[in-house]
């Protein structure tokens, strides 16, 4: 009888929490992961669609870079999250692919889900798959065409075919002959320097993308001035520049200071002291040759008049940033004090002038020594439009700086996907074992691209892979490089119609695909804790709670003129 008796159930897990496991939660996190792929989609290619997010704070944004709106969707889902961080990972280490990322990952999902539901066990998969990875990635190098040893003038060229293969896909594709030529100049401008922020995009609304241009130096808006500032020259040819942390200007005490005094001519003695030490600061400027004064704090409007009639030009409040390219291009170091300001400190560049750009006035060092930096000024008419235009210039700029450095690049347009996606079917030929159903069905997956491609494109899919198929199982091997034709609707020669990307995009593509795949198949069960949702609600509310405010008092002072 006691046999009978039935167990008594064992609590392990506190009251609420919420566990699947299983195959139902495998197959539930694939439809996740395969849901966000479908929301990128139709961005892939030059045909893609853009999408409009508009977030909690009403900021719009209109974008087709996958890194983008995978960041801007706020995905909650754990297991979609792994998409998010892939795409986030192909954005930061190569720039450009990011859509592609996506993509791959959920197709290599899709085509595992079915054999999850079939009852393989998905450790089976996930060798097959890293196995398939592994020799995409070989043939991948192998098919690479190297552009090391070119001339400058050739690699230049070469180099502005790969941005324009990744401005195609983008809201300024229109453009992308104009713009590619800007991104490579910039990169070359930069040279190995590895700082991405020594390449400045500034955005003025108004103008067509064609106002657009390129400056090979530093260029910034013009800060806020003084009176007084209209008296000073906005040309110089081979200006010495000065660079300043400090401010030019009378300043009132920080603490409360408290002098007394027995006789009222004291304080004038103390009022001449105060305006001797500016005036002796100004003077040491105006002693040191240099012809640009700018510094990252304030200059006052005295500073502004007094070298207004010692022809020479200053800019106070300039941002941290743009102080450090200046620094940069012209050699000079940033001062914190203007005693004993040698020549070697001082900056130079050929041309320094101030220019209208629509409604903004810019100031623009060109010409520089050590031009280590470049600044690209984008026009157009929307501010939004002006923003993506600004992604996709740094989608382009990682692409050009990454074919620099890795120097092989692939045929682009669905072609290297087709070519993969052949090998494998070939070798899984090869392969006794289940295992040869799991390799041609990441094979199968690779055929996505192409297949996208066309259907955001509006052409027939089915039609053109066939034609693809059948053009890259030519023995000769001569179809290797043929690719979707967007323009037409066929097939083309990739390599011959220009359409390159950097290998490292294509390898570091499969491979995070891969993973994240992979990772999502090792997954069989989600705890999910009943306190985690409300935990970040009650530690949300009580930093808002927490932030008292002391009350600031004021309090006015007058002062004193200087006794001439």
């Amino acid at each position: 009888m006691a046999a009978m008796m039935q167990q008594p159930q064992i609590i392990l897990l506190k009251e609420g929490t919420d566990t699947s496991q299983g195959k139902a939660q495998l197959v539930s996190n694939i439809s996740a992961c395969t849901t966000v792929a479908d929301v990128v989609r139709t961005t892939l290619g030059p045909r893609g669609m853009d999408k409009l997010i508009h977030d909690d704070k009403g900021n719009v944004t209109i974008s087709n870079d996958g890194a983008t709106i995978m960041k801007l969707l706020d995905i909650v889902h754990p297991a979609a999250k792994i998409l998010v961080d892939i795409a986030k990972s192909q954005d930061s280490e190569v720039g450009d692919g990011t859509t592609t990322v996506v993509l791959l990952a959920g197709e290599f999902l899709r085509e595992a889900k079915p054999f999850i539901e079939d009852g393989v066990h998905p450790q089976n998969l996930i060798r097959s798959y890293r196995t398939a990875s592994y020799l995409a990635i070989e043939k991948t190098k192998e098919l690479a065409v190297s552009i090391e040893g070119k001339s400058l003038e050739e690699k230049k060229s070469l180099l502005a075919k790969c941005a324009a293969t990744t401005l195609s896909s983008k809201l300024i594709g229109g453009e992308k002959e104009f713009f590619a030529q800007m991104v490579v100049d910039s990169v070359i401008a930069i040279g190995d320097e590895d700082r991405l922020n020594m390449i400045g995009i500034k955005k003025v609304p108004g103008g067509t993308m064609r106002d657009s241009f390129f400056v090979n130096g530093v260029a910034f808006k013009k800060t806020f001035s003084y009176a007084g500032f209209e008296q000073q020259p906005k040309k110089f040819v081979n200006p010495k520049i000065l660079l300043l942390n400090i401010e030019l200007e009378l300043k009132s005490e920080k603490e409360n200071a408290e002098i007394r005094l027995s006789d009222p001519s004291q304080y004038q003695s103390i009022v001449d002291a105060e305006w001797n030490i500016i005036y002796d600061k100004l003077d040491k400027c105006a002693q040191s040759g240099a012809k640009v004064v700018l510094s990252r704090l304030a200059i006052g409007d005295l500073a502004t008049q007094y070298f207004a009639d010692r022809d020479i030009f200053c800019a106070g409040r300039v941002a941290e940033e743009d102080l450090q390219r200046v620094s940069a291009a012209t050699g000079g170091t940033v001062q914190t004090s203007v005693n004993n300001v040698i020549d070697e400190v001082l900056g130079t560049c050929e041309l320094f002038e101030e220019r209208q750009v629509g409604n903004e006035r810019f100031n623009i060092f060109s010409g520089c020594p050590s031009a280590r930096t470049a600044t690209i000024v984008l026009r157009g008419g929307a501010d939004q439009f002006i923003e993506e235009a600004e992604r996709s210039l740094h989608d382009a700029i990682m692409i050009v700086r990454r074919a620099l450095k890795n120097s092989t690049v692939v045929a682009g347009g669905g072609a290297i996907d087709m070519e993969i996606s052949r090998y494998l079917r070939q070798h899984a030929r090869t392969i006794a074992g289940k295992s040869q159903l799991f390799i041609n069905s990441y094979a199968k997956a690779l055929e996505v691209i192409p297949r996208q491609l066309c259907d955001n494109a509006g052409f027939d899919a089915t039609d053109v892979l066939n034609k693809l198929r059948q053009k890259h199982a030519l023995p000769s091997g001569e179809g290797a490089p043929y690719g979707v034709d967007i323009n037409t609707g066929g097939i083309a020669d990739s390599f011959a119609n220009f359409v390159w990307e950097p290998s490292v995009v294509k390898i570091n593509a499969i491979n995070a695909a891969t993973e994240a795949a992979c990772l999502i198949l090792s997954v069989d069960e989600t705890v999910k804790n009943p306190k985690s949702e409300s935990a970040q609600g009650e530690a949300a509310a009580s930093a808002m709670g927490g932030r008292g405010r002391g009350g600031a008092a004021f309090r006015g002072r007058g002062r004193g003129m200087r006794r001439r």
